[in-house]
C-alpha cells in the first residue's frame, strides 16, 4: 500500500516539476543555471516522498573550480532525485539524443542547457565533445557525466567510458568525483524510512599537463578513488541501519 500512495504522489510530483521546469527554461532557454534549478524541483520534494534520508558532504563540490568535468556513479533511475540536490550552480548534464523526444522531460532537458550526443554515431559525438571543450571556457560551465555510461542497478562501479576523461585533458580542466553509496541494495519503498543515502564529493583531480596518452591511467585513478569511496560510503550505510 505504502509502495503504490509513494509511486503515484512521485508521478504527480514528476509532471508538476516538469511543468514549472518547462515555464521557467522557456522564459530564459539554454541559461546554465536552469539545470541546478530543475535539478532541485525534481530532487528535494521526491527524496520526502520515497522516505529517504539523505546525508551531504559536498563541501568540495561547493567550493569547486569551473570549468570542471563531474563524475558520479550511476545507480538507477532515482539518480535525478538522489543527485538533483547538490548539482553545483552553471553546471549541466550530458545526455543521450533521443532524451530530446521524450514528452515533456525530454524537452525540459534540452531548453535547460544540457548537452545531447548522439551514442551511436562515432563522428558527430567527437563533433559535440570537441565543441564542449570550447563551451566550457567561453561560457564558464561545469559539465556532470555519468563516465559509466548506463546504470549498473547495485552491481558495483561498472567500467567507465573514455570520453569524459578525452573532454577533460582536452580541456584542461579538473575532474571532480562525487560518489554515493549503493542505495539500490537497501531501499524499500513499502517502509516509511526507505533507505540511506550517503553523498560525498573527492577533492578534484587535476589534468594539467596530461595528454591523450595519459587518459587511461588517468581513468583507472578515477576508477580506483571512486571504487574505494562507494566502498566506504557503503559501509557507513550499513552500520546506520
Amino acid at each position: 500500500m505504502l509502495f503504490a500512495l509513494r509511486m503515484l504522489l512521485l508521478s504527480v510530483h514528476f509532471v508538476v516539476a516538469t511543468l514549472a521546469g518547462l515555464l521557467v527554461c522557456l522564459a530564459r532557454p539554454f541559461n546554465p543555471a536552469n539545470t541546478p534549478l530543475c535539478a532541485r524541483l525534481y530532487a528535494l520534494p521526491a527524496l520526502r516522498i520515497l522516505g529517504m534520508k539523505v546525508r551531504v558532504d559536498s563541501s568540495v563540490l561547493a567550493q569547486h573550480p569551473r570549468p570542471a568535468v563531474i563524475l558520479a556513479n550511476h545507480l538507477s533511475n532515482h539518480d535525478l532525485f538522489v543527485f538533483g540536490q547538490v548539482v553545483p550552480p552553471r553546471t549541466v548534464s550530458l545526455g543521450k539524443q533521443s532524451l530530446k523526444w521524450l514528452p515533456l522531460f525530454g524537452q525540459l532537458y534540452w531548453l535547460a542547457g544540457n548537452v545531447l550526443i548522439q551514442r551511436g554515431n562515432a563522428v558527430r559525438a567527437r563533433q559535440a565533445m570537441t565543441q564542449l571543450n570550447d563551451t566550457l571556457h567561453s561560457r564558464d560551465i561545469s559539465i556532470w557525466i555519468f563516465p559509466e555510461g548506463t546504470r549498473s542497478h547495485g552491481k558495483g562501479l561498472g567500467p567507465f567510458k573514455k570520453g569524459a576523461f578525452q573532454l577533460a585533458v582536452n580541456a584542461g580542466v579538473p575532474i571532480i568525483p562525487i560518489c554515493s553509496n549503493t542505495y539500490v541494495r537497501q531501499m524499500r519503498l513499502n517502509r516509511w524510512h526507505s533507505g540511506d543515502v550517503i553523498l560525498k564529493a573527492l577533492p578534484p583531480i587535476s589534468t594539467a599537463g596530461l595528454g591523450p596518452d595519459d587518459v587511461p591511467e588517468l581513468m583507472a585513478r578515477c576508477h580506483a578513488e571512486m571504487a574505494a569511496c562507494i566502498a566506504d560510503l557503503d559501509r557507513q550505510a550499513e552500520a546506520a541501519r
